[in-house]
Parts: structure tokens; C-alpha cells; sequence
């Protein structure tokens, strides 16, 4: 299964060392959307979207006038999902499977640019943003972004045989892709693990934001730790899954790669950028 790993949407929120670890705070930092194009025996599967190219056309109406202020996100349509893989030959018909960690905004945005595709989420993270019952949840969803129609397939979570400590729940190519349980940061985050030829990849979406976040021992610039404090959904939650990444990745050692979704370096590591 061929693999890219593709950057739809950067962002350049304030903050400097309090965010990214270094430079001044009055700094602008460079967040990346890492989403993962999979080449896969049933066709193409994104994991994440990032922004869509109807978002680039009308940010204030789509991804709305705090996220813009706050996260200064590059409103370039060649970076969108849907054009990355046009430049690498495939057309928007070949995404046969979106599979979402989470339904914030700057994760879905892409999905009207798929609307063959079928969408993979857990269902407690499709109900949080169809039904936005808190002020948090009413902020971080636009439902404008999937209003064209989405063919969801919608996963519960079971029980049975563990990741690595985690549930799992096998979602699209059995056993290449896998919707593993890890809630927190949202009411139905997932973690993606991608079969793949030296091991597994873990796509941690908004798990942590910050590569030191899964090192041991763990450490986090302050701004973010508190950003992240502030918009989780169940913080003690979050911070659970972060130790268990953490273990995952000493007990796999090499056969594991963990990246989540906003990091500029694990990006760089996959792209050489």
C-alpha cells in the first residue's frame, strides 16, 4: 500500500515559544493539517481532509471569522486534498473511503470535495457535531461543511481483541486500516493505525499537538498545553491517551511510527521537508 502524506492546511496562529517551543512570543507559529493519502486494494482512503477547496473559496462563512483570526490558516486551493491528488494523477472519484479522527473544522473541511467517498467516524463524534448540544461543540463543527450530503458509516466501539493497549475497530481495508477508541479531545476522537510494510503507522489526529507530548519523559510548551486543556471535550481522557501512545510506542519500538495531526517536524520526517 503506497502511502503520502500531504500538509492541507497550515496555519500560523500567535504564540511563538509558548506553541511551537521556540522564538519569541510574539512570534507566528506553523502548524500543519497531516493528512494521509493511501493507495490501498479498494482505492484511494484519505485519513483527515484538512480544509476543502469550497472553504478556500468562502472562509468566513465556512470555517468562520475566530478560527481565521486565531489560526491565520493559508487559503491556498493547491493545498487542498482534492488538488494535491489531482497533481499526483487520481481524480476525486477514486477516494473511495474518508476515514475522520475527529469532525473538527480544520479535519472535515475537505469532504465536499469527496462526496462519493464513504465517510468513517465514530458515531458518538458524528452525534456530538450533528447535534452540538454545548457551546464548546457549537464552536469547534460547522455543519455547513458536510450540508451536501455524506454517505457516513458510523462505528461503535467494541470490545474484543487490543492495539496496543487500545480498542480497536476494524474500519475499511480489513486488516490494513484500523478506528481505534480515544476519546478526549473530542466526544469521538479516533486514532487511525495504517498497516504497512515495516510495521504501523498511528495517525493520532489531536491527541496531543506537540512531538515532546509523546517523548519520555513528556513535556509540552505552555501555551499549548493550555490551549489544548481548554478545547478538550474530557481532559483526563485526553491526557490518558497520551500515555498510551507513549507506551505504544515503547513496546513497539520500531514497528510503530506515532504522528499527530499539527506537528510541522513528524510531517517533515514523512515528506523530507
Amino acid at each position: 500500500m503506497k502511502v503520502h502524506h500531504l500538509d492541507c492546511c497550515t496555519m500560523h496562529p500567535l504564540g511563538g515559544r509558548l506553541v511551537s517551543g521556540r522564538g519569541s512570543i510574539f512570534d507566528r507559529c506553523k502548524l500543519v493539517s497531516h493528512v494521509v493519502l493511501l493507495e490501498s486494494s479498494e482505492g484511494l482512503v484519505l485519513v483527515d481532509t484538512g480544509i476543502g477547496t469550497a472553504d478556500v473559496a468562502d472562509p468566513e462563512r465556512r470555517l468562520g471569522k475566530a478560527f481565521l483570526t486565531a489560526a491565520k490558516p493559508e487559503l491556498d486551493p493547491g493545498r487542498t486534498a482534492l488538488r494535491q491528488l489531482e497533481r499526483l494523477g487520481f481524480r476525486a472519484s477514486d477516494v473511495r473511503h474518508v476515514v475522520l479522527t475527529h469532525l473538527d473544522l480544520d479535519h472535515a473541511g475537505g469532504l465536499a470535495d469527496f462526496p462519493h467517498a464513504k465517510v468513517h467516524v465514530f458515531r458518538a463524534e458524528h452525534e456530538a457535531a450533528t447535534s452540538r448540544v454545548t457551546r464548546q461543540e457549537a464552536q469547534r463543527y460547522r455543519p455547513i461543511q458536510w450540508a451536501h450530503g455524506v454517505d457516513w458509516v458510523l462505528h461503535d466501539v467494541a470490545g474484543g481483541e487490543r492495539f496496543f493497549g487500545f480498542e480497536r475497530v476494524r474500519a475499511i481495508v480489513e486488516p490494513e486500516i484500523l478506528l481505534l477508541p480515544a476519546h478526549g479531545h473530542s466526544r469521538g476522537h479516533a486514532v487511525v493505525a495504517i498497516a504497512h510494510e515495516d510495521g504501523w503507522l498511528v495517525h493520532a489526529g489531536d491527541a496531543y499537538f506537540h512531538h515532546d507530548e509523546v517523548a519520555d519523559p513528556p513535556s509540552c510548551p505552555a501555551g499549548l498545553a493550555l490551549f489544548q486543556r481548554l478545547v478538550a471535550h474530557d481532559d483526563a481522557a485526553r491526557l490518558a491517551n497520551q500515555t498510551r501512545l507513549r507506551e505504544l510506542k515503547r513496546e513497539a519500538g520500531g514497528r510503530v511510527r506515532v504522528f499527530s495531526a499539527h506537528d510541522e517536524e513528524e510531517l517533515a520526517a514523512f515528506t523530507g521537508g
